[in-house]
């Protein structure tokens, strides 16, 4: 078992009245649900709140002593089907995942929640990704918010505000009988800070009172008519009790004077970004005081007309700042204004970039940009920016650009699935290049270089349904990847069930590293570790044959160049119909480090004898040819420049990151590179037989370097 854990943390989800919580954002907000009273807990892990599902699963004694479920939910749509337990009782619930990708993902459930309503409070908590780190497509949350008429919080990035989202966000829910969405960004994950804690609160109404006291009430079920009625009563009752519960409660805020010719309208989430700006323009202290009137959205969604049109009423000019596109609250102020004929101009996407993240430094020049237009006096006797352009037209830094290729992001150091697209780069050097559809997950990689594979990717568990348009006669079949993540999460039914149903002819590789790699090494069905809380080691195999699959072939070291090559080619040139299925397996390198470094390092402290297993590269038999590191791409694999007057080329070097997977040797020896590759074991804590070898061999190779020099040749028979 390689998940990360926060057993530490989780003490501090104990604290209780008037103590000091400290620590991250995501941890505050796992300490506010205990808070709150909820009932159950569940959720898909994934950037940026993964954190949260792991602090979860560790806390879960602390929650089943407080009465509350937690389960890893398979994916976010099962997430969200998880919150109808708060439809018809008083229960209140709470998901997360990450957004916009688990949003896309769970919009069905979303849609039928948000019509029938929720009885108890039902809070969504979504870790948007978004900006240039981003590991997604760049969308916003806030258009689901709109279409499904369900509220949407976005608190100031600090841990009290935070939790006081979490808090009261459950009271929201309530109070309008609509499920409600909590955007944290990765900065408000990951903002470290202290809050007065609350003891922790069982719930008033649990899972178990719901099940011995069923309750049925057909006016929540969407269904016609009441499906038809659940639109009226979203605009006639529920939108006007959100709307009175966000002004009584103040959820709002208002910072800097009260009056002022201009003023900043802002999501709560950009409040450290646009107090950063002002701090440098000369318009705000460190302690959060403004020289501009402030109005904080931690409400994104639903508006309150009166407030805004309030804040803009008397004012020359107000700017709107709305991270990403298109610009949904930028549209609705200026038609709040128009409706009541307030003539304040509204600046927004016209200053600042219509997409992209907004930074302080792009804050700044945007927020500098507006005040130069309506009040200039607010920024004194200032400097002008630096124009970046000056830089960026450099020649010397132009050439350099040239010179040096971009560094793309790929595999880790033994990572098990680089051996597989070293054997599909092989395969292709033979049969040509084949369409390959691509999943969401760490394969994607191979779409960079050194490997230069893949075509598309539509979503997680999706590679193969995304090849099925190919499955028409041709002389190539189509190849599509996909992670053992989302396998489970969407691709046994979505992409294999699909596939053998349609009788598709195509290649579906299942890469299946053990765990959910890329979001943080959690335990799926698949996981090979004996997990105490959950039901792993199920076949990937056994789940593809049990929904029909014929031709499924399992290889369980995919550190075995020459066999995945050959099992590739069997698959694309088998004359078996139906899908052809491989199930390629080896631990994720990232996690089994994680896992088997603390033992390593135990073991040697305690006096037994361990090797580790390291490869070099002897630079005299190297050719400097290097198309061993073409064919692996591992950041160990590097090169280094020789003295030996006959290379003109660098030769090829492993460095100390080297885990020993032993790829780049394999590599070599399937596509016969070279001999240049040498294994070496370092013994730690060696016995008395390891020391006398070792004698024994530096004594033998001495002298055979001895007579070398010496210039002496040895024939044999």
């Amino acid at each position: 078992m390689a998940e990360r854990s926060f057993a530490r943390e989780v003490e501090d989800l104990k604290l209780g009245e008037g103590d000091i919580f400290r620590g991250e954002g995501i941890l505050a907000i796992t300490k506010a649900l205990l808070q709150s009273g909820v009932s159950y807990v569940g959720g898909y892990q994934g950037s940026p709140i993964s954190h949260l599902m792991d602090v979860l699963a560790d806390a879960k004694d602390v929650m089943e002593d407080l009465g509350v479920h937690f389960e890893t939910s398979a994916s976010e749509a099962a997430a969200a089907a998880m919150l109808s337990a708060s439809v018809m009782y008083p229960v209140r619930g709470a998901v997360t995942w990450k957004s916009t990708a688990g949003t896309n993902v769970a919009s069905d459930a979303l849609s039928n929640l948000s019509s029938g309503g929720v009885t108890g409070g039902a809070l969504i908590i979504i870790g948007e990704d978004y900006g240039e780190g981003s590991s997604i497509m760049q969308e916003r949350s806030h258009a689901y918010a709109m279409k499904s008429q369900m509220w949407l919080l976005n608190p100031r990035p600090n841990l009290p505000s935070i939790v006081q989202a979490v808090e009261e966000g459950f009271e929201l829910s309530e109070a309008s009988n609509t499920p409600v969405m909590l955007q944290v960004g990765i900065r408000s994950c990951h903002v470290h800070g202290q809050f007065v804690a609350k003891d922790n609160k069982r719930p008033d109404y649990t899972l178990k009172q719901a099940l011995e006291n069923p309750i049925r009430d057909v006016n929540r079920i969407v269904l016609p008519p009441a499906s038809f009625l659940h639109e009226k009563e979203k605009l006639e009752k529920r939108w006007p009790a959100a709307v009175e519960f966000i002004k009584q409660r103040q959820l709002n805020e208002y910072f800097g004077p009260s009056e002022g010719e201009v003023g900043i309208i802002l999501l709560g989430g950009a409040y450290n970004g646009v107090m950063r700006a002002l701090q440098q323009l000369g318009l705000a202290d460190v302690y959060g005081n403004s020289a501009v009137p402030l109005y904080v959205l931690n409400v994104a969604y639903p508006l309150i007309d009166d407030q805004m049109a309030e804040f803009c009423a008397n004012k020359k000019a107000v700017l709107l700042v709305e991270e990403g596109a298109p610009e949904y609250i930028e549209q609705s102020l200026n038609t709040i204004l128009r409706r009541r004929d307030i003539q304040t101009k509204v600046a927004g996407k016209d200053v600042l970039p219509m997409g992209g993240e907004y930074t302080a430094p792009v804050l700044m020049k945007g927020i500098k940009n507006f005040l130069e237009m309506h009040q200039r006096v607010l920024l004194g006797n200032q400097p002008p920016l630096p124009d970046p352009s000056p830089v960026l037209n450099d020649p010397k830094i132009k050439a350099l650009a040239e010179v040096v290729p971009p560094r793309p992001p790929g595999f880790c150091i033994g990572c098990p699935e680089r051996p597989i697209f070293a054997a599909m780069k092989m395969v292709e050097g033979e049969l040509g290049q084949h369409h390959i559809s691509g999943d969401i997950g760490c394969h994607l990689f191979s779409i960079l270089p050194p490997f230069n594979l893949g075509s598309t990717t539509m979503g997680y568990g999706l590679g193969p349904a995304a090849a099925s348009a190919f499955n028409v006669a041709a002389d190539k079949r189509a190849i599509s990847v996909m992670g053992d993540g989302g396998f489970w999460h969407n691709g046994l039914a979505t992409s294999v069930g699909n596939a053998v149903f349609n009788k598709q002819d195509g290649v579906i590789l299942v890469v299946d590293n053990f765990y959910s790699a890329a979001t943080g090494g959690q335990d799926i069905p698949s996981s090979r570790a004996l997990n105490p809380r959950r039901k792993t080691n199920n076949s990937i195999v056994n789940a593809v044959k049990g929904i029909g699959a014929t031709w499924v072939r399992q290889i369980d070291r995919t550190y075995d160049v020459a066999k995945m090559r050959d099992t590739l080619r069997e698959a694309l040139t088998s004359k078996e119909p139906g899908p052809k299925i491989i199930v390629a397996s080896s631990e994720c390198m990232l996690n089994k480090q994680r896992r088997v470094k603390p033992l390593f390092a135990k073991a040697v402290k305690d006096g037994k004898r361990m090797v580790k297993e390291r490869f070099g590269v002897d630079e005299d038999v190297c050719t400097g040819d290097h198309a061993c590191i073409r064919l692996s791409g591992c950041p160990s694999l590097s090169v280094k420049h020789t003295d030996d007057p006959l290379k003109d080329d660098p030769v090829a070097a492993i460095d100390n990151n080297c885990v020993g997977c032993g790829n780049c040797g394999e590599v070599s020896e399937a596509a016969v590179l070279c001999p240049s590759f040498y294994r070496a074991d370092i013994i730690h804590n060696p016995t008395g037989w390891d020391r006398f070898a070792a004698r024994l061999r530096s004594a033998v190779i001495g002298w055979l370097q001895a007579r070398r020099r010496a210039g002496r040749v040895v024939f044999s028979d």
